[in-house]
């Protein structure tokens, strides 16, 4: 049956045999795991809906804190803004102040009373003035002396000490004796006042300005609850603020409250003000005197309320706000957390049931896409194999990827290339036998038919001396020795292509072997209508080459482009340098070469003219390719041809 089974599989396409063979091993896991996947989604969703609870409780905590901390500084910023205020109204009494000393200290040197009148003037002006519901105006000396006082006159307070232990007369004297003139100095410190039967310390603020010619620290002072800290826009803002968070439910039935570290709740929906430190849970734990102590944290029991018969188990997430010393709770039931999770449960089964077959299909939508991606490029290769087979030696695959495949093409595409070479080369020497043959044939030829041209050259010219240039037959006479000049010449042009000798290179410089070339051609009379311009880049390298076969290239190209021009006209001459090669560069503005004979321009015995031999651009090209070097022609017919030659500044060796 194995074997059947094999030969009914071998028979398949690779798509198919992929779809065979994968489809089982993805469907078949599938549905064996299809279960243990159902109670692990089902436990996953209990765990994220607990976690995702967790995080709003999390987040209602930092609401509130939010909520609590905004309130905090929203009062703070009202804070400073009364202080602002109330420092500006006390240093406009000390500025009054200290101007009724400084007029009672004027009247004294003007001599209209003495120091001691002055001094009980400014004194009665001073303790007849009060600030708020009882502050006062006063005066000591930097000892600490008070010069002007309503209760304590008379008395040295520089020792005395505030609520907190702090010195702060002999502050305030250091700093009043190292003011500058003007200044008005501030300071705060906690204080309680016996003679009114004060219980608690209460925070004090004094403004105060030295007078240097009496030695006096004329100072206005009040309790901050009396002029800046005033409740009642505090109480309205905080009755709100409770509002807000006594009316945000949590859940179902979960709320959130805050209690002092006494356990009095601060903010509850209904228990506002009761002290809940001792309270237990269902089990006997006290859980409130755990949160009390933690601060913050996450804290589990079990709660039984009224009209319940068994107790459920609560979790709270607790906060601590350090400006006011609270624990900021959040609290809710767990069972409230899972409803949505038991709703979740039969819709998960549901959905794990249809997952094998959802997976079946995605699975068999995948492996034939896989399987496409395999064999559309081994079908491209096939196609090519074809094409090359047709003899299309040019064929290439696009390579797209660096696996196997891409690599199987690279190789492909390396070895159409290496048969092209191959038939390149086979051609060459194809080529190559046909020259040998040439040569052969040539050196026969000009062997053959130098000798016979020369003797009718010699008679011709002969002759041409006998006759006078009037004798009819001497028209005869010039076009048979005109016409052995060329077939002489045709006969040197043939055993140049068929021989052209290897080049001897030296290091030339290039530059001035053109200038030499151009000055040389515009002797010609070739050239007698034609201006030759040219432009020779400096500081190029001395290139390796043949100078007597780069004359020869030279001059054909010169020559060629002035026979295209009509007339006047401009050839020009140029040299560049083009990356690791140095361009040589021929134009002319003659007639152009039209586009149909631009590829067979370097063919052997191809030309245009009348009289040429189509050898002159076939045995340049076989001079630059010897050199190593590329030839390019651009030409537009009626505008002119550029001829551009690349030669290497260093050779490659074989």
């Amino acid at each position: 049956m194995n074997r059947y089974l094999f030969k009914f599989v071998n028979r398949l396409s690779i798509r198919a045999k992929m779809l065979v063979v994968v489809l089982p091993l993805v469907v078949l896991p599938l549905i064996l795991a299809g279960g243990l996947i159902g109670v692990v989604a089902v436990h996953q969703a209990y765990q994220g809906l607990t976690s995702a609870s967790k995080a709003d409780l999390d987040h209602m905590a930092d609401f509130t804190l939010d909520l609590l901390d905004a309130h905090y500084r929203q009062y703070e910023v009202y804070q400073d803004e009364r202080k602002r205020v109330v420092q500006q109204e006390m240093a406009a009494l000390v500025n009054l102040a200290h101007s009724l000393v400084a007029t009672a200290q004027t009247q004294l040197q003007k001599g209209e009373i003495n120091l001691s009148s002055a001094q009980k003037a400014a004194r009665n002006a001073l303790k007849s003035a009060s600030i708020g519901g009882s502050g006062y105006l006063y005066a000591m000396t930097s000892k600490g002396l008070l010069t002007a006082h309503l209760a304590r006159e008379g008395e040295n307070v520089y020792d005395e000490q505030d609520e907190d232990g702090r010195y702060f007369i002999r502050e305030l004297c250091r700093r009043a004796l190292a003011s500058k003139p003007g200044e008005i100095l501030y300071t705060v410190y906690p204080w309680r006042n016996t003679a009114l039967g004060e219980t608690r310390p209460r925070r004090k603020i004094v403004a105060y300005r030295y007078f240097r010619e009496w030695d006096w620290i004329i100072a206005a002072g009040g309790y901050l609850d009396e002029t800046y800290e005033e409740n009642s826009f505090e109480q309205a803002s905080f009755a709100i603020l409770k509002a807000q968070i006594k009316t945000k439910q949590v859940g179902k039935t979960g709320y959130i409250y805050s209690m002092d570290r006494t356990g009095t709740l601060m903010i509850h929906p209904d228990a506002e003000g009761q002290n809940i430190s001792a309270q237990r849970d269902s089990e006997n734990r006290a859980f409130i005197a755990e949160m009390i102590a933690n601060k913050e944290g996450w804290i589990r029991y079990p709660w039984l309320n009224q009209g319940e018969k068994k107790a459920r188990m609560k979790i709270v997430r607790y906060r601590y706000f350090e400006p006011w010393d609270w624990i900021v709770a959040v609290g809710s039931y767990e069972d409230e957390f899972y409803r949505p999770a038991n709703q979740m449960k039969m819709r998960i089964i549901a959905h794990v049931l249809l997952l094998p077959l959802l997976v079946g299909l995605i699975a068999v939508t995948l492996v034939f896409l896989a399987a496409k991606v395999l064999t559309d490029p081994i079908h491209e290769m096939i196609a090519a194999i074809r094409r090359v087979k047709q003899g299309r030696m040019d064929e290439q695959i696009k390579v797209d990827s660096q696996d196997e495949l891409g690599e199987l093409a690279q190789t492909f595409n390396r070895m159409i290339k290496m048969l092209r070479q191959h038939k390149e080369m086979e051609t060459a020497l194809a080529q190559q036998g046909k020259m040998a043959s040439l040569g052969v044939l040539s050196s026969g030829v000009a062997h053959e038919i130098n000798n016979p041209l020369g003797v009718i050259l010699g008679y011709a010219g002969y002759l041409e001396k006998k006759i006078s240039p009037e004798d009819p037959n001497y028209h005869f006479i010039h076009e048979i020795k005109r016409e052995s000049k060329r077939c002489k010449k045709i006969v040197q042009d043939l055993l140049s292509y068929a021989r052209t000798p290897k080049p001897v290179l030296e290091a030339t410089d290039l530059n001035a072997l053109l200038k030499e070339i151009v000055e040389f051609s515009a002797n010609l009379p070739e050239l007698r209508q034609v201006h030759l311009l040219t432009s020779f880049a400096p500081g190029l390298a001395r290139l390796p080459l043949d100078a007597d076969q780069m004359r020869q290239v030279s001059i054909n190209l010169i020559l060629n482009g002035a026979a295209s021009i009509e007339g006047q006209g401009q050839v020009g001459v140029e040299t560049r340098p083009d990356g690791k090669r140095v361009a040589v560069v021929f134009t002319d503005n003659g007639s152009g070469i039209p586009a149909e004979n631009l590829e067979k321009i370097f063919e052997p015995f191809f030309t245009t003219k009348a009289r040429g031999t189509g050898l002159g651009l076939a045995i340049t090209k076989q001079i630059i390719d010897q050199h190593q070097g590329e030839i390019f022609i651009e030409s537009t017919v009626g505008q002119g041809t550029r001829v551009t030659l690349l030669l290497p500044i260093e050779r490659e060796e074989y």
